[in-house]
């Protein structure tokens, strides 16, 4: 049987499946992660400025195909002329408004420059120290520029190298990263496409450790999507092992349990593990050898019920004559002149009923497990020629021609004289209980290939076709009214003593020309 499905044992299958569920649960993994980097690099990244500020788009002012992304909803940009007009905002930038001069004060986008600003006294005056300071490709800090305010914010000493005088206090909160409050603002410069120098101002969120550490937890919600997921990918994979296992399953306890109630059906190619289709394939035999077994035992049945039927009938015979004899002796319904034919007839009813006894017996004792031969290295054609000797006078007697046909070479086989005889008796002892006198009998030994064929037979009435099939059958007549006498073990017998010998007994389907009956005995050549 053939199926449709991929074949494969149990073990494959769930090892199969265990890796793949696996596997499964790993790309469940890999994709959160995933999902999770991106969302921590847009928390700790921010915005995407280097492509903004490389979009061709920016130089050729076509603001509004300009590819960006921005970060939460507090990213935002600005883009300014040197007169500080707004010439395009992102959503998020509508409420910034910066003059030249603050818009020179914001850091330059990765200029990696940091200013800090400290207040002191000095002479009981009030001032302020600004420093400038650079980070080099190691992260070593490299002060740059210093320069003292007065508490107007005027410069009194030193400076950025930018020549101004002074400050006002929104124009130092921008320069010191103080404006606007919580963001981060850079500038960047581009020459737009008449040569006008023009100014992108980005803004995005300034972070803590705090609003760093609680958008770490809050990113970290993104893992519950495993659960879902989880249970989903479970789920899949108890319906798929449940569809390849449990299916099979379910048609063979419908199987068995038909079987078990006597409606038989067939299970065919149940599909599932290769175990599971093997248990199909022989639950089907084991149902198909069940059923002939129990054909064959309701057989058995009927040959025990007709077995018990002809030994009651054999038996009941012969007894009920004995007994009914006896009672007429006792009853004194038999005259003296009768009395002697009274007897006889008894005696030879019991006579009767001692050879049916006799058949009896030794047809239990062939059917014996124990039962075993005497073999002997004997020359069967001259075995054959004594044995007919011996019979000569009875067959002729009876008024039977008997023509034999024994070759005079010698052909061994291994023979147990006993019973081998009652083999022949029988044979002979039914053509002469079935045929009429003046009968032609057929005795033929041939020498066959490593085996030697012996044929008896007759030119009768013959076997009735009803009948041959089970001529080697128990209490099996050639007549139904068992007239003719004789126990129907006869053939039984020599059948079970031929087996024993190693050899076998038919009766021909289709006899020899001139002949109505052959039953023919093979055996094998004694080494």
């Amino acid at each position: 049987m053939k199926s449709r499905h991929r074949r494969g044992g149990l073990f494959a299958l769930l090892t199969r499946n265990y890796l793949f569920f696996t596997l499964t649960l790993l790309t469940i993994s890999v994709g959160i992660y995933v999902l999770w980097t991106a969302r921590l690099n847009q928390i700790y990244l921010g915005a995407d400025w280097s492509a903004l500020l490389d979009d061709p788009a920016l130089a050729e002012e076509k603001y509004d195909r300009l590819q960006f992304n921005l970060t939460g909803k507090e990213s935002a940009f600005l883009i300014l002329n040197s007169a500080g007009t707004v010439l395009y905002s992102s959503g998020n930038a509508e409420d910034m408004s910066l003059t030249p001069s603050e818009v020179a004060c914001v850091p330059e986008y990765g200029a990696d420059v940091y200013v800090n600003m400290a207040e002191i006294w000095r002479d009981g005056r009030k001032q302020y120290l600004v420093t400038q300071s650079t980070y080099d490709d190691d992260g070593y800090m490299t002060m740059e520029h210093i320069m003292m305010l007065d508490a107007d914010y005027q410069v009194l000493d030193g400076g950025f190298g930018d020549g101004r005088s002074g400050y006002t206090r929104s124009e130092l909160d921008y320069l010191t990263g103080k404006k606007p409050a919580g963001k981060e603002l850079f500038r960047s410069e581009f020459t737009g496409k008449q040569g006008e120098k023009l100014t992108v101002l980005l803004c995005a969120p300034r972070w803590t450790q705090e609003g760093y550490q609680e958008a770490y937890q809050n990113s970290q919600q993104i893992w519950l999507l495993f659960i879902p997921l989880y249970l989903a990918a479970t789920g899949g994979f108890i319906w798929w092992m449940n569809r390849r296992i449990r299916h099979p399953l379910d048609r063979l306890n419908t199987a068995i349990l038909a079987q078990a109630e006597g409606c038989p059906v067939r299970v065919g190619d149940c599909g599932g593990p290769e175990e599971i289709r093997r248990i199909g394939e022989s639950f089907d035999r084991l149902s198909v050898r069940l059923e002939e077994s129990e054909a064959e035992r309701r057989r058995l049945d009927d040959g025990r019920q007709k077995l018990i039927a002809d030994i009651s009938h054999d038996l009941k015979t012969p007894i009920t004559v004995i007994a009914g004899y006896a009672d007429a002796i006792c009853d004194g319904k038999v005259s003296p002149e009768e009395m002697e034919k009274v007897l006889r007839a008894v005696r030879t009813k019991s006579t009767s009923l001692t050879e049916l006894i006799n058949a009896f017996h030794e047809y239990s004792k062939i059917e014996h497990p124990e039962f075993a031969l005497h073999l002997e290295r004997t020359d069967l054609c001259e075995f054959s020629r004594e044995y007919l000797a011996e019979k000569y006078d009875e067959i002729d007697l009876a008024g039977f021609v008997l023509q034999p046909d024994v070759p005079e070479s010698s052909v061994w086989v291994r023979l147990d004289p006993f019973h081998f005889r009652r083999v022949l008796d029988n044979l002979l002892s039914n053509s002469l209980r079935h045929n009429r006198p003046g009968t032609l009998l057929f005795f033929e030994v041939c020498l066959q290939e490593r085996a030697v064929r012996l044929t008896v037979g007759d030119n009768g009435t013959g076997i009735p076709p009803a009948k041959a099939k089970a001529i080697f059958e128990p209490f099996t007549v050639g007549d139904d009214s068992r007239s003719k006498g004789g126990s129907g073990l006869g053939l039984a017998i020599t059948r079970r003593i031929v087996e024993k010998h190693g050899g076998s007994i038919s009766l021909a389907m289709f006899p020899a020309p001139g002949r109505s009956t052959e039953f023919v005995v093979i055996l094998p050549l004694s080494e």
